[in-house]
C-alpha cells in the first residue's frame, strides 16, 4: 500500500516575516535551506550612469564552526555588504566583528538579524562601526534581542556615521525609553538617516511625540515604518502632525496593526495633502472601515498624490467602501499595487473593481483579495477584465469560494490573445478535477502566465497529473507550481520531483 505524504506548509506564505498578525499576500520567496554564499558579486547602476560590481558575504541560516569563522572573518574585512541572518552569533562574536569592522572602510551595508546579540553584543557592533573611516549606509539589527538598556549608544553611533542612510530595528522590545534615546541621535544634525524600521518594538501613543519632533527636523527622510506597535488614534495623530510639519520628501509610511480609527484617516489626509512624495502608504490590519475609507480616498483623489502602493488589508472595508477605492484606481494612473485582503468586499465587490481595472485610468500592475467573500458568480467579472486587461500581471484570490466553474470562467478570459497576467493565485478556492483540467488547457495556450498557485485545494492525483502534462510540454511557459496542502501518494511526489528535473526552468513548490 502506498503511504500518503502531506505536502510541506509554507510556514511563510500568509505570514509575511513569520511573526502574528498575519500579513497577506504577497508572501516572501521559501527558504529552502541555509545559503552560503561568500563569494557573491553584484552589479549596481551608479550615480555616474556606469555598472559597477560590489562582493557580498551573504549567508542565511546556518551555525557557523570556529573553523568557518576563522574563514569568514579576513572577508568581513574586505566586503562591502556583509550579511549574516540567523546564523547563530552571540554577544562573544560580536567581538570579532567589531574588529574586522574598524578594519574595513569599504562596508556599506551590515545586516545581522535574527542573531541573538543582546545589548552587549549590539554594542560591540555599533562601536565597530565608528570608526572615522566607515562609510556603512545601511545596518539592520532586526530581531537581535536589543532592548531599552541597550538604547544608550544609538544616539552617538547617529552623531558619528554621517553615512547611515537606512536603520532596522525591528523586533526588538525597545518600548518607549529605547526610542526616546534613538531620537536624541536623529535630533543631531550629523544624522542624516532617511529609512527608519521599527516594527514590534513594543511602542505605544506615549513615544509618538519624540519621533514626531525629531522628524520634523529630518528634512531628508523617506521612509517610516511602525507597524505592529500600539500607537493608537492620538499617538497616530501626534505622528501625522509632526509629518506633516516637517520638510522632508516622505515617500513611504507603514502603519500596519497601530489601532489606527476611522478618525485616524483624518490626520493621514493631511499626510498625503502635505506629501505629494508619498507613494508607499500601508494600513493594513487597521479599522478603518467604509467611513475611514471614504474620508482617505477623497484625499487620494487630489491631483498631487501620486499613490503607487496602497495596503488596506483586514480594514472592515465592505462594497460600499470598495465604491470609493474603484473612483481612486480609475483615476490615479499612478497606482499599481492594491492590498484589499480579507475584507468583505462581495461579488458586487469584485464587480465594481473589475469594471475599474479596464478604465483607461487604470494601470494597476498588481492586485490581492485573499479572502474576500468571492463566490463563483464573481469570475464572470474576473474572466472579463483578464481578457481585456493591458497592465494587470498579478491577481491574488486565494481563500475565496470560487469552486471550478469559477476556474473554468478564469481560464476563458486568460485564454484570449494578448492576455498579460503573469501570477494567478487560487489557492484554497474548492479546486478539483475539473478546475485542474480547464487550467491544463489553458497552459497550452497562454503566453503570458508565469506563475500558479493552487494549494490547499481538493484536486485528485488525476488531476495534478493533467497539470504535469501540461507544463511539460515545450510550449507551456509556467516557471513557478505552488502546490502546499494537498495530499498525494509517495510515488506522485516521486513524479513531480522527476518532472523538475526534465524541466529545469519549472519550479515545483510543494
Amino acid at each position: 500500500m502506498r503511504s500518503l505524504r502531506r505536502a510541506r506548509r509554507w510556514v511563510a506564505a500568509l505570514g509575511g516575516l513569520g511573526r502574528t498578525p498575519a500579513r497577506p499576500w504577497p508572501p516572501p520567496a521559501p527558504r529552502t535551506g541555509p545559503r552560503d554564499t561568500p563569494v557573491q558579486s553584484a552589479s549596481t547602476w551608479n550615480s555616474e550612469n556606469t555598472w559597477t560590481r560590489t562582493m557580498n558575504l551573504d549567508i542565511q541560516c546556518q551555525e557557523l564552526s570556529d573553523a568557518r569563522w576563522t574563514e569568514l572573518l579576513p572577508l568581513m574585512q574586505q566586503y562591502e555588504v556583509v550579511r549574516l541572518d540567523d546564523c547563530g552569533l552571540t554577544e562573544e562574536r560580536c567581538r570579532d566583528i567589531r574588529s574586522a569592522l574598524q578594519a574595513n572602510s569599504s562596508l556599506t551595508e551590515l545586516n545581522l538579524c535574527s542573531n541573538m546579540l543582546g545589548d552587549g553584543g549590539v554594542r560591540l557592533v555599533l562601536q565597530g562601526l565608528q570608526s572615522p573611516a566607515c562609510k556603512i549606509r545601511k545596518l539592520s539589527l532586526e530581531n537581535c534581542c536589543l532592548t531599552k538598556a541597550g538604547c544608550g549608544v544609538l544616539p552617538d553611533v547617529l552623531r558619528s556615521v554621517p553615512t547611515l542612510r537606512e536603520l532596522d530595528l525591528s523586533n526588538n522590545p525597545l518600548e518607549d525609553a529605547g526610542l526616546q534615546l534613538l531620537c536624541e541621535g536623529l535630533l543631531d544634525p550629523q544624522c542624516h538617516l532617511e529609512n527608519l524600521h521599527l516594527e514590534y518594538c513594543n511602542l505605544t501613543g506615549a513615544s509618538c511625540a519624540s519621533l514626531a519632533s525629531a522628524l520634523k527636523a529630518k528634512q531628508h527622510f523617506k521612509a517610516l515604518v511602525v507597524s505592529n506597535n500600539e500607537l493608537e488614534e492620538a499617538g497616530v495623530r501626534v505622528l501625522c502632525q509632526g509629518l506633516v510639519d516637517s520638510a522632508c520628501q516622505l515617500e513611504t509610511l507603514r502603519l500596519e496593526n497601530c489601532g489606527l480609527t476611522a478618525a485616524s484617516c483624518e490626520d493621514l489626509c493631511g499626510v498625503v495633502a502635505a506629501k505629494p512624495s508619498l507613494q508607499v502608504l500601508d494600513l493594513g490590519d487597521n479599522k478603518l472601515g467604509d467611513q475611514g475609507i471614504a474620508t482617505l480616498c477623497s484625499s487620494l483623489l487630489h491631483s498631487s498624490s501620486q499613490i503607487r502602493v496602497l495596503w488596506l488589508w483586514h480594514c472592515d472595508i465592505t462594497t460600499t467602501g470598495c465604491r470609493d477605492l474603484c473612483r481612486v484606481v480609475r483615476a490615479k494612473q499612478s497606482l499599481k499595487e492594491m492590498n484589499l485582503a480579507d475584507n468583505v468586499l462581495g461579488d458586487e465587490g469584485a464587480r465594481l473593481l473589475c469594471e475599474s481595472v479596464l478604465e483607461p485610468g487604470c494601470q494597476l500592475q498588481a492586485l490581492w483579495m485573499k479572502t474576500c467573500s468571492f463566490t463563483t458568480a464573481s469570475c464572470a467579472s474576473f474572466g472579463e477584465m483578464l481578457a481585456q486587461n493591458k497592465h494587470l500581471m498579478e491577481l491574488h484570490l486565494s481563500c475565496n469560494k470560487l469552486g471550478d466553474a469559477g476556474v473554468r470562467e478564469l481560464c476563458e478570459g486568460l485564454r484570449q490573445p494578448g492576455t498579460v497576467l503573469r501570477e494567478l493565485w487560487i489557492g484554497d478556492c474548492d479546486v478539483g478535477d475539473e478546475g485542474c483540467a480547464s487550467l491544463a488547457s489553458l497552459l497550452l495556450v497562454n503566453c503570458s502566465l508565469r506563475e500558479l498557485d493552487l494549494s490547499n485545494n481538493c484536486m485528485s492525483e488525476e488531476g495534478i497529473r493533467w497539470l504535469m502534462e501540461s507544463v511539460e510540454q515545450p510550449g507551456c511557459m509556467l516557471e513557478q507550481l505552488v502546490l502546499y496542502d494537498i495530499y498525494w501518494s509517495e510515488e506522485m511526489d516521486d513524479d513531480l520531483q522527476a518532472l523538475g528535473e526534465r524541466k529545469p526552468g519549472l519550479r515545483i513548490i510543494s
